[in-house]
């Protein structure tokens, strides 16, 4: 199948320290792809390096046969980005900022659709400072798909979500799968990765040393979980005995 996101060869060093070592992902369009490690294991440097937002020290990127620094500006139509921790006006309501995103794109998405989706239309004349933490979350899901994009990159989607609203995401996003969107996720939760995710990666100390699907992930392993298998590539869990 023809990719959505390629990477080659990406290396990403701060003060000399390599936090990105020679990174090969590839992902289908249509595909849903779950990039796992524990914190500082190289995650967001991953996706801000793949978006462009930080320049690598070596390596090559494309999205959807595109680079992401010199076409930046057709690539904004195109792609949607959520990142957990969302830098947005507080003084402002949530009408007001969907608005707002709205008019930034040619070809965007019904917003009040979209809020309804994802259970916001009740809050749509709040401030957003008076969102729940979790009720951030999902206004940053809607605002990473008001432009209507090909590609999304969701870090942490439900973060701060109870059960019957992860759910209802994971729904959601399994509908906007079907309408052949790529979503590039980051997660710490097995269950959602297990549900959402055609493929998953797994980061250690900035390597890929894992990447196929959660079946393979498993057959691969001593264990029958997802999340001990994950336990068993990262080597957390040999960590967590040390510390009993």
């Amino acid at each position: 199948m023809e990719a959505a996101i390629k990477v080659d060869k990406l290396c990403k060093s701060y003060t000399g320290i390599r936090v990105i070592e020679n990174l090969d992902i590839s992902v289908s369009k249509g595909e849903v792809f779950g990039l796992l490690g524990a914190n500082g294991a190289g995650k967001s440097t991953t996706i801000e390096c793949i978006l462009g937002t930080k320049k690598p020290d070596s390596g090559t990127v494309s999205i959807l046969g595109m680079n992401p620094d010199s076409d930046r500006k057709k690539l904004y139509e195109r792609v949607g980005v959520q990142f957990q921790e969302g830098n947005y006006q507080d003084k402002i309501t949530v009408i007001e900022l969907c608005q707002e995103t709205f008019c930034l794109y040619k070809a965007p998405s019904d917003y009040k659709a979209l809020l309804e989706q994802f259970g916001l239309e009740s809050k749509a004349k709040n401030m957003v400072n008076e969102l729940s933490g979790g009720q951030k979350q999902r206004l940053f899901i809607v605002l990473a798909l008001i432009s209507n994009p090909d590609v999304v990159f969701l870090d942490e989607l439900t973060t701060g979500l109870d059960t019957k609203a992860r759910r209802s995401v994971w729904n959601s996003l399994t509908e906007l799968k079907k309408r052949g969107l790529t979503i590039f996720l980051t997660s710490h939760f097995m269950d959602e990765v297990e549900i959402l995710c055609d493929r998953i990666g797994i980061l250690k100390d900035g390597s890929l040393i894992f990447c196929g699907t959660v079946k393979e992930a498993i057959d691969e392993c001593p264990y029958e979980k997802l999340e001990d298998a994950y336990l068993w590539y990262t080597g957390e869990e040999e960590i967590e005995n040390e510390d009993i």
